[in-house]
């Protein structure tokens, strides 16, 4: 009996299939759901290597560490070193240091290691989701030194994240946007959607973004992001999809999936 072919994404038809040479996958809400994996996302990401695609896990988490990002998808049975994870703090801290500047940290505890380092030159203030540890002291201070002149990197600016409890939940985005509001500034953006940030990605893959898919949950942040800096954006029906979401987006995403296999499946046949 001839095996039975893999369902096409919506959006698959409207488009011709791109030939795909590198793929940036999101962690929270496509492979991953709560530390635990999403049914077929590990093997769709052993597909990957089967087929010999370069790829690479690019987030916007900013309460974790690259290296404890690592280790909990090495936990999974991922082979995975981390380099081949690419965080917002990763990409500030080599900002920080290329400009002289030392860090004033509104991000959880836990991430402070990827900033070791950093203690020489002016101040910049930098702010993450800080969960439990933002408070008003803390961004008073921040506002404080924004009105002053320090320069203001925001590691994300994502309105929400699918917290561990399965609901949605307040990410670094609404307090990144009340210290503009406040100081009358804008926060230089190093996390997804910024260009910077695929391009440094897409770098790592050792391809051209044209032959480059990011697979996201998140229509704001990681497609519609991933579209404007010239990659294909998949957004897949899974973590923090919510339905209609793609409406809102300036263009459809270049594929629409049930979840991370589906996607892999139909980008690598």
């Amino acid at each position: 009996m001839p095996a039975k072919e893999a369902p096409v994404p919506e959006q698959a038809k409207a488009h011709d299939k791109p030939e795909i040479r590198g793929i940036l996958i999101d962690i929270d809400g496509v492979v991953t759901v709560g530390g635990a994996a999403l049914p077929g996302s590990l093997e769709a990401i052993a597909l990957l290597r089967e087929r010999g695609i370069a790829h690479k896990f690019i987030t916007n988490t900013t309460r974790r560490p690259r290296s404890r990002i690592a280790g909990s998808l090495a936990r999974l049975g991922l082979r995975i070193e981390e380099k081949d994870v690419f965080t917002p703090a990763i990409l500030a801290h080599d900002y920080l240091a290329r400009h002289n500047l030392k860090p004033f940290l509104v991000v959880h505890p836990d991430l402070r290691e990827d900033f070791a380092g950093l203690d020489a030159g002016k101040e910049a203030v930098v702010i993450g989701d800080a969960g439990e540890f933002l408070t008003y002291d803390l961004l008073n201070r921040a506002f404080r030194k924004l009105i002053h002149g320090a320069p203001f990197l925001a590691l994300a600016k994502n309105r929400n994240f699918l917290d561990r409890d399965g609901e949605l939940s307040l990410d670094a985005g609404p307090f990144v946007a009340g210290l503009e509001y406040a100081s009358n500034r804008n926060a230089t953006v190093l996390g997804k959607p910024s260009r910077a940030f695929f391009a440094l990605a897409v770098e790592s893959l050792g391809c051209e973004a044209a032959e480059a898919a990011m697979i996201g949950d998140d229509a704001e942040a990681d497609v519609a992001g991933a579209m404007a800096s010239g990659l294909h954006g998949v957004l897949v029906r899974t973590g923090k999809y919510r339905p209609g979401q793609e409406a809102g987006l300036a263009q459809p995403p270049s594929l629409i999936a049930d979840d991370l296999k589906a996607a892999i499946e139909y980008l690598t046949a």
